[in-house]
């Protein structure tokens, strides 16, 4: 339970950090009420639904008639203490990220087949508050026109993507400077997977990266993490009518042919599970400039990796 208001990022310096954390009395796992209980058997699907791309309620871009967010990044431990609804934080047990390990090898179960990403979309290009976002354009409610992916009896469409500095899954214990979220939703617009990939500058002018070469020039973070672009308050700007081709992005990781696959959920408040997640075992490779101008349009967006618990990793 808090017994203050929870600062927002800018004025979270190291003297306030001490002074709230001393005034906070935080729940141990093993002191969560049967209420938690509750919520987390209210939570444990994701209710997050996708409209529109002028209406959309995006995973990370928390709404609030303030333009502030509650939650930071830099102080992820204690996201479940925030708000009841944020218990998942805390006591979920398929939470993203996770660490990850080559020598649990390729996933041969849930392989993904890719379709129409091999072309230009359009849609808008932002900053989510973190990074730089790519938002695909597409009829109010209609999904099934969008580049898609399949896997089992699951067939999912691709409505945007953002990329993490730095890397969200650890591999080995190391992670990458970067990862690209491929976030996907079903026909009815409720999230169900989200293909992550990982990126690292390489060593020469040769490693230039045909997908990120495409991109507009990166739109700087924001001071306010947690705005909603649709909302467009002042500082946050939106290039709309973009084209890009996605299916580069799939090509640099050879479309997944080698990846990990497990259940979680968004890496970020409310922390709803429920997702299907794919992450690359190769890692997209930039030149050091296209590093350089990535990590400059980025600011800290790395959820601590979570322990292992119900995930299934590479499980059928």
């Amino acid at each position: 339970v808090l017994t203050k208001e929870i600062l927002t990022k800018e004025v979270l310096t190291k003297e306030v950090l001490t002074k709230e954390v001393l005034t906070m009395k935080v729940h141990k796992p093993h002191d969560i009420m049967l209420s938690h209980l509750f919520l987390f058997s209210l939570l444990s699907t994701p209710a997050i639904s996708c409209p529109d791309n002028s209406k959309r309620q995006y995973s990370h871009l928390v709404k609030r008639a303030d333009n502030t967010a509650d939650w930071t990044y830099d102080i992820d431990y204690n996201w479940g203490a925030l708000r009841p609804e944020y218990a998942l934080c805390q006591i979920g047990t398929q939470q993203s990220p996770i660490p990850l390990s080559l020598a649990t090898g390729s996933s041969q179960y849930h392989r993904p087949t890719f379709e129409n990403y091999d072309r230009n979309v359009s849609g808008n290009w932002t900053n989510w508050g973190y990074g730089p976002e790519f938002n695909l354009a597409h009829p109010p409610n209609d999904y099934t026109g969008l580049p898609s992916v399949s896997w089992g009896d699951e067939t999912a469409y691709l409505l945007t993507w953002h990329i993490h500095a730095p890397a969200d899954h650890p591999v080995d214990g190391d992670s990458s400077r970067a990862e690209l979220h491929l976030v996907h939703v079903k026909a009815d617009g409720d999230y169900v997977a989200v293909f992550g990939i990982r990126i690292d500058p390489g060593t020469t002018a040769a490693d230039d990266n045909p997908f990120f070469a495409q991109l507009p020039q990166p739109i700087p973070f924001v001071t306010t993490p947690g705005i909603s672009p649709e909302e467009d308050p002042p500082g946050i700007e939106v290039v709309q009518d973009v084209q890009m081709d996605i299916g580069l992005a799939l090509d640099s990781v050879d479309r997944f042919d080698e990846f990990w696959t497990y259940r979680g959920g968004l890496t970020s408040p409310p922390c709803a599970e429920g997702l299907r997640w794919f992450v690359a075992q190769k890692v997209s490779v930039t030149s050091t400039d296209q590093m350089r101008e990535i990590l400059g349009a980025c600011t800290f967006s790395a959820r601590s990796a979570q322990p292992v618990w119900l995930h299934g990793v590479n499980e059928q």
